[in-house]
């Protein structure tokens, strides 16, 4: 890198890289260094066990450093918390060479780089348990300075919580903020929870091609692509259903996938272009049915992570516990909105939609105006897991008609916190009715709806061989770990958001 764009600390910290290689040091070295325990099993199990800890080996950051004459305080932090070190000018070596402490440790380390660090547990006279280290060893030079922890108050705080910066930089948003890894390790164990439940109740876990000729599964607007050697337009899929569903056909009973989808639309705190979904898949069932698996495993996904189905998200409770409240579409909308729709045609929609103060456009045919005013009226007010049923037959063009209700099908949404959680059908495994579905969304797109189903032959002709009777689910599992780690928006939740080059993060939803 040019010298002229670096900072001053950065220019020392390059010096100093320079110094210990002519001292011999590999600031870079390849050998193992074997850790034998965590910083967290020491704080836990010393003053209980102090003899498991007289020979212990640790790595990590050095987070802050006291250098006090010939003896000194540090902090290194792994991946389990921190713990402070001692160092005596007469124990510490690096090498053979006793006085490295005041040629490397006191003039040539820096907060962030990387150390190993052998030695004893003790207590200090004040009462905190350190490590008394025998031998120091530098397994990697920072050459970027971390930014600089404040105080205020008698309190720290760091410099380094801006969520442009912290989403744009997340390697050091978990150096400088260790608890956000707590968000992460939740994400994760919520995904083992729910494969677990599938697991157990029998179910195969699959995968499904990500490029795909046609896009399909969902309703949305896709990322293009083109592939060189067969001369193709491909797709990113925005959903994984239709191939799923194939597998069904192709006679497996139950199947699932946590497949990364991506939708080319907008972004808010509750959408990223790239995101996770949970699909199912289980032959013989139906709707119904599913909500109560979908009861199930939520329930004990919030057990298994907070030892309880009642959750803190932000200034509400919400309690998973079995059973949920269920409305039909229908029900909802009078509910909340004062209005019995049920019978209405398009035009009394739109104007009815007016008459809420509901925005809608030319291109929204009958059952995106039904959405619309769902989703402006009826969604922020279901809080507690509430399932949605019975959706009218143009919103869901892969769903079985209900098999009481003209204009309706089997389907239902699960809401939690104003959000859509979940989506399930009891799958429409007619092929010819699905063929005229398909020709309905392809009117839609003629009028100018951009996010209309495509014609997909190749599954058309799958349904033709024979679908058994199945009930489908997709589940937004970055949703589902912001309520279950009490997190603000998607890209507290994913590692690497998307985000607009040179632009602060997006915070309030721009488009639903």
């Amino acid at each position: 890198m040019d010298q002229l764009h670096l900072s001053e600390q950065e220019i020392i910290r390059r010096e100093a890289l320079e110094e210990l290689r002519k001292l011999g040091i590999d600031p870079f070295p390849a050998e193992t260094f074997d850790v034998n325990v965590s910083s967290r099993e020491i704080l836990e199990n010393f003053r209980q066990e102090p003899g498991r800890f007289g020979d212990v080996s640790v790595a990590g950051r050095i987070m802050t450093r006291r250098i006090m004459g010939n003896a000194s305080f540090a902090e290194i932090q792994d991946q389990s918390g921190r713990i402070q070190i001692y160092l005596r000018r007469d124990d510490i070596c690096m090498g053979e060479d006793k006085t490295m402490y005041n040629n490397v440790f006191k003039k040539l380390l820096d907060i962030g780089d990387i150390v190993g660090i052998r030695g004893f547990v003790f207590v200090t006279q004040v009462g905190e348990i350190s490590v008394h280290v025998k031998e120091l060893k530098l397994l990697a030079k920072s050459l970027h300075p971390l930014p600089v922890v404040k105080e205020k108050d008698g309190k720290t705080y760091d410099a380094f919580s801006d969520p442009d910066q912290r989403y744009r930089q997340r390697c050091l948003d978990l150096i400088v903020n260790p608890h956000i890894r707590e968000v992460f390790t939740g994400r994760t164990r919520l995904i083992d929870s729910m494969r677990s439940f599938l697991n157990s109740n029998g179910y195969l876990e699959v995968e499904t091609p990500v490029l795909q000729p046609l896009y399909g599964g969902a309703t949305a607007r896709p990322f293009k692509t083109y592939h060189n050697t067969l001369d193709t337009t491909l797709y990113l899929r925005i959903a994984n259903e239709l191939y799923l569903k194939r597998l069904i056909v192709g006679g497996y009973e139950g199947v699932y996938e946590f497949s990364k989808d991506f939708r080319n639309e907008g972004m808010s705190r509750f959408h990223n272009p790239e995101f996770t979904q949970m699909e199912l898949y289980v032959a013989y069932k139906d709707y119904r049915w599913m909500m109560d698996l979908v009861e199930e495993m939520i329930e004990k996904a919030a057990v298994d992570l907070t030892g309880s189905t009642r959750l803190k998200v932000g200034d509400k409770e919400i309690d998973f516990k079995r059973p949920w409240k269920r409305y039909t579409m229908f029900e909802a909308i009078e509910a909340f909105a004062g209005v019995d729709i049920s019978e209405m045609d398009e035009a009394k929609l739109r104007e009815t939609a007016g008459k809420l103060g509901v925005e809608i456009d030319r291109t929204m045919a009958k059952g995106k105006i039904i959405d619309e005013i769902f989703g402006e009226l009826c969604e922020p007010n279901l809080i507690q897991p509430t399932f949605i049923t019975d959706y009218p037959i143009e919103m869901s063009p892969l769903a079985k008609k209900h098999r009481s209700k003209e204009g309706l099908v089997e389907r239902f949404e699960a809401i939690v916190n104003g959000k859509e959680l979940c989506n399930s059908f009891s799958e429409l495994n007619d092929p010819i009715d699905q063929r005229e579905r398909f020709m309905e969304q392809l009117k839609l797109a003629e009028r100018g709806d951009k996010e209309a189903m495509v014609l997909d032959e190749d599954f058309l002709r799958a349904l033709e061989y024979g679908m058994p009777p199945t009930a489908g689910l997709g589940v937004g599992i970055d949703r589902l770990a912001m309520i279950m780690t009490n997190s603000n928006s998607i890209q507290d939740v994913i590692f690497f958001p998307q985000m607009r080059p040179g632009k602060k993060v997006v915070k309030d939803d721009t488009e639903e």
